[in-house]
């Protein structure tokens, strides 16, 4: 079969090859795992900064038989950043290093096997669909999308995903953790009984920004600082404390009905998001989840999750009051996760995590909603809201740096 220079073969070729391999797997099931266990799956980073770097190295720790062959981001200094950090494991050429806006798309067009997705949430949406189209397999990191439009876009292309037996595995780690996994099917099996509540905290000191330099445009500017700026990020309950609403639905086995947020910004510096959040969520059956998070030096911090139940506690991350400690070897689920996502495009058994990631960034995104309106905000509004968070419309000079700020009762739910 005939192959490029970069030794692949097309996209057609792959497929016929692959009909052809299902027809013999009727006879001999064996045969398709050993003929993909044996291939060398390329991978496709889109969005080079440090989480996507450091995606690539999850996966090359995950398995000794992937290859990086093209990478993409909004700007060249970040490729090539990239580029040189990853050079002890990967040299790739200049010629599959696309910057840009449109540089997904020519890493598309190298056919990868599986696609890295580490843009700010805000471009998830757009990029995830264009994977699946691709018919390419997809890690992306959380959240995957900043408003409700984006995540029931993600929704959508996830059902897709299913249809094209294609596997999705998402960033939220804790999912691919020995140690949550194990404590989280006890607590499934009865170990604390029915649960009755649950509390999660994502509070830690401030985060990074990037000041506006002279010969950045507003645009670069929020792009390079874009964890500050909710149209790139979602804001940080969104972007961050994703990780612990999560677990709780996890644990739960689903997602609230409703949440009652507050909210406020003291310290930040840039961008226009609040430093701290407050959340009550209600889930079904009237079980009250409280969540926090916050962004500010000087104060107690916390990452963790609590459940109560009616014969004891846990910490999913690995403690249950009527047992004690769980110890099982934890290797690092961001490398996990790489390796489940492997393990599923080798063995033809797909795996797609789009739901669950979805459906905890819309509980996140209720939150924030619900905080800068200052008003209960429901799940089936959520469902059903046309709201988008886009660029600010405003200019940001020298003389007019002060973003706007949601103020409670003033804003659209």
């Amino acid at each position: 079969m005939s192959q490029d220079a970069q030794g692949r073969m097309s996209r057609r070729q792959f497929v016929a090859s692959a009909a052809t391999v299902a027809a013999a797997t009727s006879a001999f099931p064996y045969f398709a795992r050993g003929a993909l266990a044996d291939k060398t799956l390329r991978i496709g980073l889109i969005g080079s900064g440090g989480r996507g770097t450091g995606a690539v190295r999850d996966a090359y720790n995950a398995d000794s038989n992937v290859k990086l062959v093209a990478m993409s981001d909004m700007y060249p200094d970040r490729i090539e950043a990239s580029a040189e950090r990853l050079k002890e494991i990967v040299e790739l050429d200049a010629r599959y290093r696309f910057a840009g806006a449109d540089g997904y798309k020519k890493v598309l067009e190298q056919e990868p096997d599986y696609v890295i997705l580490a843009t700010p949430p805000n471009y998830r949406p757009e990029h995830f669909a264009a994977c699946i189209e691709a018919g390419a397999h997809v890690f992306m990191e959380k959240p995957i999308a900043v408003d409700p439009v984006g995540t029931r876009a993600i929704m959508e292309a996830g059902e897709k995903a299913k249809a094209k037996r294609l596997s999705v595995v998402a960033g939220t780690q804790r999912r691919h953790s020995n140690v949550y996994r194990e404590t989280i099917r006890r607590i499934h099996d009865g170990a604390i009984g029915k649960v009755l509540s649950a509390c999660c905290y994502w509070n830690q000191g401030q985060l990074w920004y990037r000041e506006r330099q002279p010969d950045w445009s507003e645009e670069e500017w929020m792009h390079r600082d874009w964890v500050n700026w909710c149209w790139l990020s979602g804001d940080h309950v969104v972007e961050q404390h994703i990780h612990n609403v999560d677990v709780v639905n996890w644990v739960l086995g689903t997602r609230p009905e409703k949440v009652l947020a507050m909210g406020g910004r003291m310290r930040r510096v840039t961008g226009d998001q609040y430093d701290f959040f407050s959340s009550d969520f209600t889930y079904p059956d009237g079980i009250h989840v409280i969540s926090q998070c916050r962004q500010i030096h000087g104060c107690t911090n916390s990452v963790s999750e609590y459940v109560l139940g009616d014969k004891g506690h846990a910490n999913p991350g690995g403690f249950i009051s009527t047992i004690g400690q769980i110890e099982v070897e934890n290797p690092s689920p961001m490398v996990q996760e790489h390796k489940h996502l492997i393990e599923a495009i080798r063995n033809d058994q797909p795996i797609n995590e789009t739901q669950n990631v979805a459906e905890s960034t819309l509980c996140c995104i209720m939150a924030r909603t619900s905080a800068y309106t200052g008003k209960e905000v429901t799940w089936d509004e959520m469902m059903q809201s046309d709201l988008v968070i886009a660029k600010p419309d405003y200019e940001l000079t020298p003389e007019n740096i002060r973003a706007r700020i949601p103020v409670p009762g003033e804003e659209r739910a």
